[in-house]
């Protein structure tokens, strides 16, 4: 339907998966941010390659920083989007920030430091907690958004 033929009582058409994608990559760009501010740069406990010189690791963490950035400037670019066409669904757009953020962290604590042992949360400490507490947490923030997009896939937009 060409512009001019709508009507005021048109309504705008909420889009379930850029409201997802929206908020996803906003979580991914929070949680890396968060991840990097704090354990990288405050704390000192890791970089994001350890595997190497600790310039390779300071480079590691700009990549990692720049990625981040990249994606939380994707996502509030698509929000900005959404928003101007009216068409923001909070728990679709909620629930993909959850799974953005939780699926980040899970990835980060399973893949990254586990898997491929690019680095681990602190070194020359007992993990277990940590570990744990790292990845419940990340369980918790996925499983949370899922429950928000399966309730919103139940409501009408």
């Amino acid at each position: 339907m060409p512009a001019t033929a709508r009507t005021a009582t048109a309504r705008p058409t909420v889009s379930g998966g850029r409201n997802v994608l929206s908020g996803a990559l906003l979580g991914l760009g929070v949680a890396a941010f968060v991840d990097e501010a704090i354990f990288h740069q405050v704390l000192h406990w890791h970089h994001f390659y350890d595997k190497s010189t600790p310039a390779i690791g300071l480079v590691s963490d700009g990549l990692f920083h720049a990625f981040s950035w990249f994606a939380t400037v994707a996502g509030l670019f698509l929000f900005a989007d959404l928003r101007r066409r009216a068409a923001v669904s909070p728990p679709r757009w909620w629930g993909g920030l959850l799974i953005g953020a939780g699926g980040f962290q899970l990835y980060d604590g399973t893949l990254q430091h586990k898997v491929m042992r690019l680095h681990q949360i602190r070194y020359d400490v007992d993990l277990t907690a940590y570990d744990w507490t790292w990845n419940v947490i990340a369980a918790l923030l996925v499983l949370a958004g899922a429950v928000l997009l399966v309730r919103a896939r139940r409501r009408p937009a």
